[in-house]
């Protein structure tokens, strides 16, 4: 080969001897896919974003649509106005397998007030196509509120599990979907959700279920009396086979437990490993029975 052409091919890696200099060099390079680093940077963009009100820095697609709380808004409006920083706790779920990357977060609004937050974010070529969130300030519409809970008494949603005890996706949405099917009869031990024997559930911050609950009969989560919940409706959003994470949306459907014409709608994140439930981390919040998530 004449020496002119070793000297091209230093710069040209993909020359194939077989192949023309010319139709190699000229090959244009495949997408990347966004892996766990592109989907959490989506996230930090997306929060930076929200903190500085700087929309026009966020890398989305020209068509991105966006909810708060269940109303289609313009990116920008709703709580983009009054977010203010990050607080204690963040929690990214990230879906690479489902171009998905959500997170649970206590973020402060105005006046630096703690506000617990969800946000669900679709990928497309890197750019972020949907937007979903939950925007939960201590208000009526909260139920309850400590967000120092997400914090304390909450390593299972840190831990990485062993790859060999990481459950494959279909099978860890099977699991996460038997707390849902615990929920429309009434009793997690009928409906035989997998729970880990230390298994915990906290909801805006409160432990309601295991270790750290200090409510009366709430240590045990499956033996945990509930209340009949016959039209709640699941929602997969991300699984994280990482972490072992599974996000569902939870609309609670029409009870009297909520007030009349009201329901709860949650964003809850399940620890699934091992074949079982190990942690629940729900942001939740009370709404119109007839209202949707926007999805």
């Amino acid at each position: 080969m004449p020496s002119r052409v070793f000297a091209v091919a230093k710069f040209c890696p993909c020359l194939i001897l077989l192949v023309t200099l010319s139709a190699v060099c000229a090959r244009p390079a495949a997408a990347a896919s966004c892996d766990r680093t592109c989907l959490g940077g989506l996230i930090t963009d997306y929060l930076q974003g929200m903190f500085t009100h700087n929309l026009h820095a966020l890398p989305v697609t020209p068509n991105v649509r966006f909810t708060e709380n269940g109303k289609v808004l313009k990116l920008g409006e709703g709580f983009w106005q009054t977010a203010s920083g990050m607080g204690a706790y963040r929690r990214d779920i990230l879906d690479v397998q489902g171009h998905t990357a959500a997170t649970q977060a206590i973020l402060l609004g105005a006046g630096k007030q703690p506000v617990l937050f969800t946000v669900r974010l679709k990928e497309t070529g890197g750019k972020i196509d949907q937007v979903e969130t939950m925007v939960v300030p201590h208000d009526k519409d909260a139920l309850i509120f400590n967000p120092d809970g997400y914090v304390e008494g909450n390593a299972q949603m840190a831990l990485v599990p062993p790859a060999s005890q990481i459950d494959s996706r279909a099978d860890a949405i099977k699991i996460a979907m038997k707390y849902p099917a615990g929920l429309k009869i009434g009793s997690f031990e009928k409906a035989n959700t997998p729970f880990a024997e230390d298994a915990y559930r906290i909801e805006n911050g409160i432990h309601t279920a295991g270790p750290g609950c200090k409510m009366k009969g709430c240590e045990n989560i499956k033996a945990q009396d509930i209340i009949t919940h016959p039209d709640v409706r699941a929602r997969f959003a991300a699984y994280d086979d990482h972490l072992g994470i599974v996000l569902l949306y939870l609309d609670f459907g029409q009870t009297s437990r909520y007030g009349q014409g009201r329901k709860l709608v949650t964003f809850e994140a399940f620890k699934v490993y091992g074949g079982q439930i190990h942690a629940v981390n729900a942001i939740l919040r009370i709404t119109s029975v007839d209202s949707t998530s926007g999805w």
